[in-house]
């Protein structure tokens, strides 16, 4: 692909797209067209085809209808490499990257400059600072991936792509781990490479904000078919754009009801906690959760809510203070025997914590219940009533699947979450710990999970909600706890402090 293409030209056309998997339509006659220097949002709800569709498109998978133009001609790609000689680089959502190699070395992987087999590397090293500099995408070379923040990960991923020569980039929701500072960083940096005329940017989101920012078009997917392409005048409406999305209302409020104050459930006293370097990462942390109540937890990541999330569930060591359980010390029991009181968790990375990726649907389900009787047949798994179970909660949380068998890996990131949501809630549990719940999710998906944590509230379950996302926060919460530097800095009831309040305490500043 040239340097240099003439602003408003096609380079890019994808015409009937069609890709199925165990006969699930995930693409149905798609239809998408890409111009020079243009920022084309995928928008779309968890599950709607839009990571497929751009697999397609960079190499991964192949298409089995329709067609593929690119600067006017037909293509065919078998592989990423064919899509990168192309000048077309996709950064995934879930990112790869080798965590044993350094940052540079990530970079050049598979695209070495070598003489008579050795890396040249001050060339490659001069090579990568020169699109650092250019495109303001700072990265510690010498790091590497295990010790990056997210942000930076993102960085060394576009880098590589463009070390590559890759003139299109694809970027698969490419903010969901970023802070709000982090994401209006890589926002800028995006308009800038699609204002020299050199760089077309395709952007698959389910976040309207990022949308109306950002795009000069538009292209909308639900179940896996266009139902709106939209230009840059066209995008302005966020519940207009919700509604095409979702094919129905979206409410941007829930329905919040203020109910008796119940007895403490849970209880946090003076906790103090050390890292691995000896460093203190909580400093005598506080709180309490009555029955009925919704405590949410709102900082800027890094400031403790990790170690805070492992000490309440008992997989890390608590120096000093207490957890309290129904007016129990349950500092020192095991996170097995929390879980079997009544303990929920809902993990921030359902990929790494939630699920096991290659294990089937009902087998994911079943996990931490395998032992309760009505899953056992004498000393053996009565699979008949494990399937009838996985096929109830699979109804029930309206997770889109055909066939419960399947591994879970293979779903959306909206269905995984749902999965993780069944199988932690259809225990009753009593006290539930809400890490980031609507992390990545589309807002249909949002407004599901917010209302199902809304109806456990009312059913009298004591809720902790970390967050970085405040409206979620305002939202949903009854009361509101910042922590900064691994101290809780201010609890407040939630008709008692604004957004403005929670950012300035979040970064350190007295309210």
């Amino acid at each position: 692909m040239s340097d240099y293409v003439e602003p408003g030209t096609i380079i890019l056309e994808m015409r009937g797209i069609t890709k199925r998997f165990s006969g699930l339509v995930a693409n149905d006659k798609i239809d998408l067209v890409l111009k020079s220097g243009q920022i084309h949002s995928i928008l779309g709800e968890n599950g709607a085809g839009k990571t497929t569709l751009m697999n397609i498109l960079s190499g991964l998978h192949q298409p089995d209808e329709g067609d593929i133009l690119f600067q006017g001609k037909k293509v065919v790609m078998k592989n990423p490499v064919d899509a990168v000689k192309l000048g077309i680089g996709m950064v995934h959502q879930h990112l790869k990257l080798v965590d044993t190699l350094k940052v540079w070395e990530n970079i050049i992987l598979g695209y070495e400059p070598s003489t008579f087999g050795f890396i040249r590397v001050s060339e490659a090293r001069k090579k990568i600072i020169e699109l650092q500099e250019r495109f303001g995408l700072y990265v510690d070379l010498e790091a590497k991936p295990l010790n990056l923040t997210a942000s930076d990960r993102q960085k060394t991923e576009i880098l590589k792509m463009l070390y590559r020569g890759a003139k299109i980039l694809i970027l698969d929701e490419p903010t969901s781990s970023l802070t709000p500072n982090e994401k209006d960083k890589l926002i800028k940096t995006l308009k800038n490479m699609s204002s020299e005329g050199i760089y077309s940017i395709l952007f698959i989101t389910h976040k309207l904000p990022e949308v109306v920012e950002l795009s000069n078009c538009l292209t909308i997917l639900r179940k896996g078919k266009v139902v709106a392409t939209l230009t840059s005048e066209q995008i302005h409406d966020e519940k207009t754009l919700a509604e095409k999305m979702v094919g129905r209302p979206v409410l941007f409020q829930t329905d919040k009801k203020s109910l008796p104050q119940g007895d403490i459930l849970f209880e946090v006293e003076d906790l103090e906690t050390f890292g691995d370097r000896g460093i203190q990462t909580l400093k005598g942390i506080n709180f309490t959760i009555r029955q009925g109540e919704i405590l949410g937890l709102a900082g800027v990541s890094g400031n403790g809510q990790k170690e805070l999330t492992q000490a309440i569930m008992g997989l890390i060591r608590v120096s000093k203070g207490k957890v309290l359980f129904k007016g129990q010390d349950i500092t020192k029991t095991h996170a097995c025997l929390r879980r079997k009181k009544g303990f929920a968790y809902i993990p921030d990375d359902r990929l790494i914590d939630g699920i096991m990726p290659d294990v089937s649907i009902k087998e994911n389900i079943l996990v931490g219940n395998h032992r309760n009787p009505t899953f056992m047949n004498r000393l053996f798994l009565n699979d008949k009533a494990i399937c009838a179970y996985a096929e109830k909660v699979v109804k029930e949380f309206n997770v889109n699947t055909s066939d419960i068998n399947k591994p879970v890996g293979k779903l959306s990131g909206g269905n995984i979450q749902k999965i993780v949501l069944a199988r932690e809630l259809s225990r009753d549990p009593t006290f539930i710990l809400a890490e980031k719940p609507t992390r990545g999710l589309d807002i249909g998906s949002q407004e599901y999970v917010r209302e199902i944590l809304l109806r456990e509230k009312e059913k009298g379950k004591a809720i902790l909600l970390i967050s970085e996302d405040l409206d979620e926060i305002m939202m949903v919460s009854d009361k509101i706890a910042v922590i900064y530097e691994g101290k809780i800095v201010n609890v407040s009831p939630c008709e008692a402090i604004t957004k403005e309040a929670i950012r300035l305490l979040m970064a350190g500043h007295n309210a």
